[in-house]
């Protein structure tokens, strides 16, 4: 049972696909793990622009992460032993990224030096980090979504402030994935990938976390939200892996507009185009590319780009 209409179609385009060069069939043991054993050349995550209009992408299973220039070239900037997932831009320059295997580190595009901020919570293990986002003040905000989903309800969302304390805001959450704040940073919004929905937890001033709930429920299928972005009339995107399609929300969550991938189905995270570029970039890692698809606002500025 549907309570909207049909959302206006919104049309993508390939802006780029990772070169041959960097896509050969192997396995990995990443892909053993999340893809069903199968030989892949990439699995590209957690899109962010920096202030010269380069878009950064992190490839999982082979511990890389790719620069791409603003008319589509690529350039390799770190392999290293990890599995970067998600990624983004501190105001510093610093590039911070949540990665699976190895918890929080930085990333120095210059020289590719990778190096350790968080690597563990009270000296175990996180069950898998996997995406981050900054608050206005500094605080970094991500997700522990490790092999959770309805068998396991334990996932975990955690803000790490620049005081250096880390806060687990909740632990109940059957696979945390993308993440985003509201225009005020009064909400924060986590795509909850194995139970189909998009989970809201407002932040108090006091710290204490109450009343999260559900904000929006997808209709199920092969995969599930999975990247999030605000855009600068507050709907929220949400990449739906496994469905070809990002869905644009309203503040009240009805879904406005399906954009649609022109690619294949496994349409992991999006960002948008920095400054007033009504342009929504879309990584598509089933076949290793970038969509880009117009849209009718551009996104909410990062509190990491201020």
């Amino acid at each position: 049972m549907s309570f909207f209409a049909p959302p206006t179609e919104i049309a993508t385009r390939v802006f780029t696909r990772i070169p041959d060069t960097y896509s050969k069939l192997r396995r990995s043991t990443w892909a053993d793990a999340n893809r069903g054993g199968q030989a892949i050349g990439s699995f590209l995550e957690g899109p962010s622009f920096d202030r010269n209009g380069n878009l950064y992408v992190c490839d999982i299973p082979f511990g890389r992460v790719f620069r791409i220039s603003p008319s589509g070239g690529w350039a390799l900037i770190a392999e290293y032993d990890g599995w970067p997932n998600g990624l983004k831009i501190h105001r510093d320059g610093r590039i911070f990224i949540t990665d699976y295997k190895r918890g929080i580190v930085t990333l120095d595009p210059e020289t590719g030096i990778v190096t350790p901020v968080l690597e563990n919570v009270g000296s175990e293990a996180f069950k898998g980090v996997n995406d981050l986002i900054f608050a206005p003040n500094g605080d970094l905000y991500f997700t522990d979504q490790g092999q959770t989903g309805l068998q396991d309800a334990t996932g975990r969302v955690y803000r790490y402030g620049v005081d250096g304390r880390l806060t687990c805001l909740i632990n109940t959450v059957p696979s945390p994935n993308g993440i985003a704040f509201n225009d005020d940073a009064s909400s924060l919004f986590i795509a909850v990938t194995r139970a189909q929905a998009i989970w809201r937890i407002p932040l108090s001033s006091s710290g204490i976390v109450g009343k999260v709930g559900v904000f929006a429920h997808l209709h199920g299928g092969m995969g599930g939200p999975d990247g999030l972005a605000m855009d600068a009339e507050g709907c929220l995107c949400v990449a739906h892996t496994g469905f070809g399609s990002i869905w644009r929300l309203s503040p009240v969550a009805e879904p406005l507009h399906r954009i649609r991938s022109c690619a294949g189905i496994s349409t992991t995270n999006l960002a948008f185009a920095p400054g007033s570029d009504q342009k929504l970039y879309i990584t598509e890692s089933q076949t290793g590319s970038v969509l880009i698809a117009d849209m009718p606002a551009g996104g909410l500025t990062l509190y990491s780009h201020q």
